[in-house]
């Protein structure tokens, strides 16, 4: 056991180190900025679902220490809140499992804690983080009203004759304030995801897995207590100030979810039908190009609300279950 623990704490610090080498990558270069920051979630990720909770938490611990000594403390608790933090707790939930006969499965199975829920906590974690950093920052919506100024001028600049009136500029103002908020908070979740599904998959690989392969078309859903999250998030919108920014927030992130629950829910239903790669191509080229089709595809994952439990045969390490 001591040597488990050993290579477990050794994982984590490399992955720790490589976390906060990646975060400094997007520091220096703007222009893959957010997709070196969320790339850092990965090595994370990958030492919490392979090597357990005390891997992951090294490699916070780690990249927090490498960030504050490299950069500044400022810096190490923005990326352990914005991306360690939440890439630990994923793998600490993938990770958790209970016999099935506690829930009413067989006696020789072993039940892992749902895809939808992972999904559900995301969601919050990248809330409340994008709240924490908000807070640290001092955003608010005279923030984003002074980034509005700062284009329009640049146009001014470039464009003598470009100079919108009062209104325009209020209602661009109006907009952009809600729109920042929820699309950050929208692209953060979905590029957790996206290193949350590759790290199962390398892990997987590697023969390091605890977690058995599910069918994500079958079990990518969102809670259905989700929907209230979302709901109260859109109310919130149209209540004006901060209430509406973090209203903005809690769209992008709940939604971000119900829009990837929305996409398995297509992969699932097409599936074995003859038409059913040039349809999933022509949808997210759709989606990447408009608007409109991706509210259908938001409105088909809350639509479905499913909680699907994975099932292994048992002999796992006991220090998986609940």
């Amino acid at each position: 056991m001591k040597n488990l623990d050993k290579t477990s704490l050794l994982t984590g610090v490399l992955a720790g180190v490589t976390a906060a080498l990646l975060s400094l990558g997007a520091n220096t270069q703007s222009s893959f900025a957010i997709l070196l920051y969320a790339a850092s979630a990965l090595p994370v990720l990958i030492a919490g679902l392979g090597w357990g909770n005390a891997a992951a938490i090294a490699a916070v611990v780690t990249a927090g220490l490498t960030g504050g000594l490299i950069v500044s403390p400022y810096f190490a608790l923005m990326i352990v809140v914005i991306t360690l933090i939440p890439a630990a707790w994923l793998s600490h939930l993938a990770n958790l499992a209970r016999p099935a006969s506690e829930l009413g499965g067989p006696a020789d199975a072993l039940a892992w804690y749902p895809l939808s829920d992972i999904m559900t906590n995301l969601s919050m974690l990248v809330t409340f983080s994008m709240i924490i950093v908000g807070v640290m920052i001092g955003y608010d919506s005279g923030l984003s009203d002074r980034m509005i100024d700062l284009v329009l001028e640049s146009l001014k600049a470039q464009e003598p004759l470009y100079n919108p009136d009062a209104d325009t500029i209020m209602q661009i103002k109006s907009i952009f304030g809600l729109a920042l908020p929820l699309i950050q908070g929208a692209l953060w979740v979905l590029m957790l995801f996206a290193a949350y599904y590759l790290a199962t998959r390398i892990v997987r690989t590697s023969g390091k897995g605890l977690r058995p392969r599910e069918d994500m078309p079958s079990t990518l859903r969102m809670h259905r207590y989700a929907i209230f999250a979302f709901l109260g998030g859109l109310v919130l919108t149209f209540v004006g100030g901060t209430p509406a920014v973090i209203g903005a927030l809690v769209c992008g992130t709940f939604g971000a979810g119900f829009l990837l629950s929305g996409f398995a829910v297509l992969h699932f239903r097409t599936r074995g039908k003859s038409w059913r790669l040039p349809v999933l191509w022509l949808t997210y080229l759709a989606v990447l190009l408009f608007t409109l089709p991706a509210f259908f595809i938001l409105l088909t994952g809350l639509m479905d609300t499913r909680r699907t439990i994975a099932l292994s045969p048992t002999g796992k390490p006991k220090d998986t279950e609940l």
